[in-house]
């Protein structure tokens, strides 16, 4: 705001609380200059627009402080929900290498977000997947950020196989354990042998191995 819109401001105020304006012309000329001090970067449509929500909040007088507060909070939440980058796809008519062009582009951009002139831009999605599907990936644990996980699939093929199955609709064996091998639950199945000497069954250590039918069965009716 500029000293000459802070009369109208405070005669706005002055309707919930008449003892704003002082009678002294000096003193409303000192109490407008303070005001417009504070209120220098808020816009005076949105002052207007704060003292009526002030006052429909609170009982107390407002200060030029809250207004200022008000206007700081509205700028970090339209940021918050903006990228605040450029893509090269929205502006084709800047020169990649102007770099004092895009400078002006994206404060303009921003400028506008935060005087509401354009709505924020949230970041895109790289994939989308259904509810169902996200929430059984979620159990799996996201702990490094997709780019790193595809490019570590080679090297993790018993992680990247079951996310694959989920992304399909198909069941994840390693939900479940297995009731052939009694492998538990997030780990590979086991080979099965029947030990020679005492004809009980046994289990060795196999890493890799497919997970037996009976599994798939199971986690398939889980």
């Amino acid at each position: 705001m500029n000293p000459e819109q802070i009369p109208q401001l405070l005669k706005q105020v002055s309707y919930a609380d008449p003892r704003i304006l002082p009678e002294d012309r000096q003193e409303l000329q000192g109490l407008a200059a303070l005001w417009a001090g504070v209120l220098i970067d808020v816009p005076a449509e949105f002052a207007m627009w704060a003292v009526g929500q002030h006052y429909a909040e609170s009982p107390f007088p407002i200060k030029p402080s809250d207004i200022a507060g008000r206007w700081r909070a509205h700028v970090r939440d339209r940021m918050n929900r903006h990228t605040g980058t450029l893509e090269p796809t929205r502006y084709p008519e800047l020169d990649p290498d102007d770099v004092a062009g895009f400078m002006h582009t994206l404060r303009a951009e921003r400028h506008a977000v935060i005087m509401g002139q354009a709505e924020p831009t949230p970041l895109k999605a790289i994939t989308a997947v259904p509810d169902d599907v996200q929430e059984r990936l979620d159990r799996l644990g996201r702990y490094i950020p997709d780019h790193v996980r595809t490019q570590l699939a080679a090297y993790r093929p018993q992680r990247a196989a079951r996310e694959a199955a989920i992304r399909k609709g198909e069941p994840d064996p390693l939900s479940v354990p297995c009731p052939w091998c009694g492998a538990p639950t997030g780990h590979a199945c086991r080979g099965r042998r029947i030990h020679p000497s005492t004809r009980d069954p046994e289990t060795k250590r196999q890493g890799g191995r497919a997970p037996h039918p009976s599994r798939i069965d199971a986690a398939a009716a889980a």
